[in-house]
């Protein structure tokens, strides 16, 4: 189980004399031999924490506050549903990429809308990086979370900005 292979990161952090506090996510792929570890992140500035946090119903200062102060966490709750998040990137990343398109509709848009990769430009958002935005939405299953977010991105206007539309595509709940 992917919370078995944390736990063990962290109980031998501790063994190695390096005992772990604070917050940790782990990025997984599931393979036919069960999960295995991509990578694992301890900031939560990632399109991966971007999808998992909406669903948290705890109070997340209440669970970070505990971890930092080396107290049991409490039992955290989460909401029954899915969440799905898609990023808009500028035409050319990951290589080079231009800066400066002017980003409209956000203003339309309902639903979550992370910034990435933006700017305030004489009173308009503009494109400022790589990753530009990430639109995310929720549903009672990757596919109305997958519709939903393809909606909401249909809103947003700009000539520089590209996103994949195979997201979920083949991940709908059975």
């Amino acid at each position: 189980k992917a919370l078995d292979i944390l736990q063990d990161i962290v109980d031998a952090m501790a063994e190695e004399g390096c005992p772990y506090r604070g917050a940790m996510y782990g990025q997984f792929m599931l393979t036919v031999d069960g999960p295995k570890i991509i990578e694992i992140n301890a900031r939560f500035g990632d399109p991966e924490t971007e999808v998992v946090l909406p669903l948290m119903e705890s109070d997340i200062y209440d669970v970070f506050s505990a971890a930092a102060d080396g107290k049991p966490i409490p039992q955290v709750r989460w909401k029954d549903a899915a969440v799905l998040g898609t990023v808009l990137a500028s035409k050319g990343y990951p290589l080079s990429y231009s800066k400066g398109y002017v980003i409209d509709g956000l203003d339309t848009v309902d639903t979550k809308v992370y910034h990435m990769g933006t700017a305030i430009r004489d009173g308009k958002t503009v494109t400022s990086g790589g990753r530009v935005l990430m639109v995310v939405s929720s549903g009672k299953d990757l596919s109305e979370a997958r519709m939903k977010v393809y909606d909401e991105i249909s809103k947003i206007k700009c000539d520089n900005l590209f996103y994949r539309k195979d997201i979920a595509h083949c991940a709908f709940d059975k």
